[in-house]
């Protein structure tokens, strides 16, 4: 009966950055599965003008299949994923960053896929909407449009968010390393940034996906905090795990913390993956 680790990755990203975690995991002897949710993966859209030479003008107008997908769509997406592994065994539900958002719709609707949940700097949202967060005091450090340094067309008229990660752009690129991979050397944050997907979907929920203590509140969690993420501030993160505890309190985080950026942990993975070791030991040893 050997946990099974679903893996959701967060904004822009897909399944391909959690193989070196998937590797240190596979090492220590722990079965994984990296989901890529609608749209992400193999089902994003790269378009023409996205490659060198690139066309800024088309870029700004080319269509993505990301359009219109949902929370309601990814949640839907990892529930089936969550009921196949399911049938081997215990899981182990891992979100990261706005993947959060997904696995927490997913645990208010389906508690019984999930043996543990656990948020790696993680959005798990519980007294507001992710969106409200970032007028707290908590996300103050945060510069909400970086993004738009290298934004690329109107979100409403494409009916997405696009981000031109191949930019050159000083400014950006700067703006970039300094939210997600402040630690990490030039070739780190360069290749990292080439995992990135241009489109991301538009929704992150409403007040209903937000953590409910009747579903939610069931499942045992662990939350891993980073210690110098600068992109989900450790400020808004013990905020998350205050509110969560309070929403139930019988059921508290268990609180872990790593060093590292928003991305560190997934360039060197070893110290996490020996933390989501033992997170395995604790599922098993409650069977």
């Amino acid at each position: 009966m050997q946990p099974t680790f679903v893996l959701v990755h967060g904004a822009f990203a897909n399944s391909f950055s959690f193989a070196p975690l998937q590797a240190e995991l596979g090492l220590l002897g722990h079965r994984s599965v990296a989901v890529d949710l609608p749209g992400h993966g193999f089902a994003a859209t790269y378009p023409q003008a996205y490659q060198a030479p690139q066309d800024p003008e088309g870029l700004a107008a080319a269509p993505g299949s990301i359009k219109g997908v949902t929370l309601a769509d990814n949640a839907a997406h990892l529930i089936g994923i969550l009921e196949r592994a399911k049938r081997n065994g215990p899981v182990i539900l891992v979100a990261h960053s706005r993947g959060g958002v997904t696995a927490t719709a997913a645990a208010n609707a389906r508690p019984d896929l999930i043996d543990r949940i656990v948020y790696v700097s993680a959005w798990c949202p519980v007294n507001l909407d992710v969106g409200d967060y970032y007028a707290e005091p908590e996300m103050a450090t945060v510069d909400p449009t970086s993004l738009a340094l290298a934004m690329a067309g109107n979100p409403a008229d494409l009916g997405l968010l696009r981000v031109n990660f191949r930019t050159a752009d000083p400014a950006a690129l700067a703006a970039f390393r300094a939210a997600f991979l402040a630690d990490g050397t030039d070739d780190e944050f360069l290749t990292f940034l080439n995992t990135f997907q241009p489109d991301e979907n538009l929704d992150v929920g409403t007040s209903a996906d937000r953590a409910q203590a009747a579903t939610w509140g069931r499942i045992p969690k662990t939350y891993v905090r980073l210690a110098d993420d600068a992109s989900l501030p450790l400020a808004l993160q013990d905020r998350l795990i205050r509110e969560g505890d309070a929403l139930t309190p019988d059921n508290p985080y268990d609180v872990r913390t790593l060093a590292g950026s928003h991305l560190k942990w997934l360039v060197d993975p070893a110290p996490a993956a020996q933390v989501l070791g033992d997170l395995a030991e604790l599922v098993t040893a409650a069977r």
